[in-house]
């Protein structure tokens, strides 16, 4: 069953393996991808989807050192590189929009972070100048959540400009979106806060925005729910996280992307909300086979997958044959050069098609 086409939302799909986003860290100049890039993603082509690292939607939403971006010019043109490499070699390739919110640091962007309440996490990040605690970040103004949302509908049609198949809203892992969602980091008392519906207001109005400049079959959003992650408190994640997908099942995206979480009956029930395509990333997989086998057969349509496609950019090929797996060397996942990028083998085959 992984490897059979699926149609989504017109766009078909060779077999059920996505690359799952990941920051890589190697975008120096002014947030612009290289040709190491259009490399890097171009290798992957057999995924069914790529997914791409995170894409800052414009300046503000800089969180990390040396990650691209999707609102000038020279951005566009240089995922254009990206997106022809990768058309050529047969792929499909979707843009993350990831704005960090309040996981940045003046060292890293040149200004404090946003975030939806002026609330610090626990955490730190990697600058210039070390490790550093996040600081206090700036609470957006109504007008400026506003403002953020136009930023995300604008950078998704900078991606189509570039190229795109389309673009994933990153609604998970911490970052800004999902930062609306959570009880701790929220403490607004505007309509983007307080009660559930409140709280869910950022993710759905960003997700119809963006449906409405590119379509919403060009449109996806990743969800992490009740994961904890960057010190994130989300308590009533049974509650939020029902009415998010019903409000977003609503505006008929493309596709829904689920960070397994450790709720099993969330997971399920997240399933039996959407009803367009679901694709599944089980972080606690030990092996792609493994999140295969336990994610297909409960309804998912898609497996994502993470660090095994860093480290075999021809990984469909490797599991329909079950053939060995690169490990992924995680000490050169960030920055540097072309080791740990671009240099990880494709499987060796006899010419009768076996592995050599």
């Amino acid at each position: 069953m992984p490897f059979t086409p699926f149609d989504l939302s017109g766009l078909r799909l060779p077999n059920r393996l996505a690359m799952a986003p990941m920051t890589r860290s190697r975008s120096y100049v002014d947030g612009i991808p290289s040709s190491l890039t259009a490399l890097y993603y171009a290798q992957r082509a057999s995924a069914g989807l790529i997914i791409t690292e995170g894409v800052q939607p414009s300046h503000a939403g800089k969180g990390y050192m040396d990650t691209p971006g999707l609102h000038t010019d020279e951005q566009v043109a240089g995922w254009r590189e990206v997106t022809d490499a990768v058309h050529a070699a047969g792929g499909r390739i979707f843009a993350q929009l990831m704005h960090a919110g309040r996981i940045g640091h003046p060292d890293n962007t040149g200004h404090l972070p946003l975030a939806p309440s002026a609330v610090r996490p626990a955490a730190q990040i990697f600058t210039p100048n070390g490790m550093q605690d996040v600081p206090v970040p700036v609470e957006l103004s109504t007008g400026e959540v506003e403002a953020t949302v136009r930023d995300f509908a604008d950078a998704a049609r900078r991606a189509v400009e570039a190229g795109f198949d389309g673009v994933e809203l990153h609604g998970a892992n911490g970052y800004l979106i999902h930062q609306f969602l959570s009880q701790n980091a929220n403490l607004r008392d505007d309509r983007f806060g307080g009660s559930v519906e409140g709280r869910i207001r950022f993710a759905v109005e960003t997700a119809r925005a963006v449906a409405e400049a590119i379509g919403a079959s060009r449109t996806g959003i990743r969800i992490s729910p009740a994961t904890g992650v960057q010190d994130l408190v989300e308590e009533d994640a049974h509650e939020v996280y029902p009415a998010l997908v019903s409000a977003l099942a609503e505006l008929d995206l493309a596709y829904l992307h689920l960070l397994a979480g450790p709720s099993d009956e969330l997971n399920a029930r997240i399933r039996e909300l959407w009803p367009n395509a679901l694709i599944v990333n089980d972080p606690a997989a030990a092996h792609p086979s493994e999140a295969v086998g336990r994610w297909l057969p409960r309804g998912a349509d898609l497996v994502a997958v993470g660090k095994y496609f860093l480290a075999n950019p021809d990984l469909p090929l490797r599991l329909r044959l079950g053939a060995p797996l690169n490990e992924p060397d995680l000490s050169t996942a960030f920055g540097g050069d072309h080791r740990g990028y671009t240099d990880y083998p494709a499987l060796a085959l006899h010419p009768a098609g076996e592995p050599a």
